[in-house]
């Protein structure tokens, strides 16, 4: 690889000079003499072959050349300054990835909103987010293909708080044979229709969890295809409230009236997987879910 001939001191003099108007201000905002950026500045044009910079009036203006030099030079100056967060992150014990993985019935939206706060404080830490189902979920930690988890239930061996709460309704469409029923359903009536299910995505620990009794079913892979699949009226299913909103206020989609509790409250807990050696992000991304839960 050819090494660079014009250093990165030269370029953020380009880039002080063009922001700053002035060379006098540029060495005030680099903290350095006006004749050091003179000087870098000069270099810079020797090394060019052409100027980059031409005198408008009392202000440092632009060639065109500079117009693209000056573009390129910022983005050499971020990346610049990028490696040196990477550098620190990983001098303070800052993890390079971390892996979450969320149980299907876990609002994805509020999730989101974590990371959001998360990337504020560790920009250089990459998170990759596995979207689990029942034993799935438990699987990512004994496994430990997952730093974290937001899941249903503790699995054996670990260590968890709870951070929140889904509500789950039995719902089917409007204009579903179970919504019309007359008065309050039992389980023989339920039997007798098709229940939409969402797969368990273990491979090795496969969970039925919810009520299975009906011997139609339709098995799905994600809620959203569950959703899709109610509003075909192909069926009644345990829902997440929050996931169906919208739904449940254009009467798309109608709450069963079931003789028994209809609405479940599930807890949802944060789980690491270890908790010997957790660092600086963990940390990080364990504060933002628990705020945005919290709030919620």
């Amino acid at each position: 690889m050819k090494v660079p001939k014009i250093t990165l001191e030269q370029w953020s003099s380009l880039v002080a000079v063009v922001e700053e108007g002035s060379f006098a201000k540029a060495a005030e905002r680099l903290n350095k003499s006006q004749s050091a950026i003179s000087y870098a500045i000069a270099r810079l044009d020797e090394q060019l072959a052409m100027p980059a910079l031409y005198q408008h009036g009392r202000r440092a203006a632009l060639t065109e050349l500079g117009e693209v030099l000056y573009r390129r030079a910022k983005q050499l100056l971020e990346h610049a300054n990028d490696l040196e967060g990477v550098a620190k992150c990983f001098a303070e014990g800052w993890a390079s990835e971390l892996v979450l993985a969320v149980e299907s019935i876990v609002p994805m939206d509020k999730v989101l909103q974590a990371l959001v706060l998360f990337a504020e404080k560790a920009p250089q830490t990459r998170v990759v987010l596995l979207e689990t189902t029942l034993s799935g979920t438990d699987e990512a930690l004994y496994e430990r293909q997952a730093d974290m988890t937001l899941s249903a239930h503790i699995p054996t061996g670990f260590l968890s708080n709870q951070i929140g709460e889904v509500v789950m309704l039995p719902v089917a469409s409007a204009d579903h044979a179970l919504v019309k029923h007359d008065g309050p359903l039992s389980e023989a009536d339920l039997r007798g229709h098709r229940q939409i299910v969402v797969r368990d995505s273990g491979q090795k620990r496969n969970q039925d969890k919810g009520w299975l009794e009906a011997e139609q079913r339709l098995t799905v892979s994600h809620f959203s295809t569950a959703i899709q699949a109610l509003e075909q009226g192909l069926g009644f299913c345990f829902v997440p409230e929050s996931f169906i909103k919208s739904q449940l206020a254009q009467g798309v989609l109608k709450p069963l009236n079931l003789s028994l509790q209809a609405q479940r409250k599930v807890a949802v807990y944060l789980v690491l997987s270890s908790n010997d050696h957790v660092g600086p992000a963990v940390h990080a991304l364990v504060e933002s879910l628990q705020r945005v839960f919290r709030v919620s």
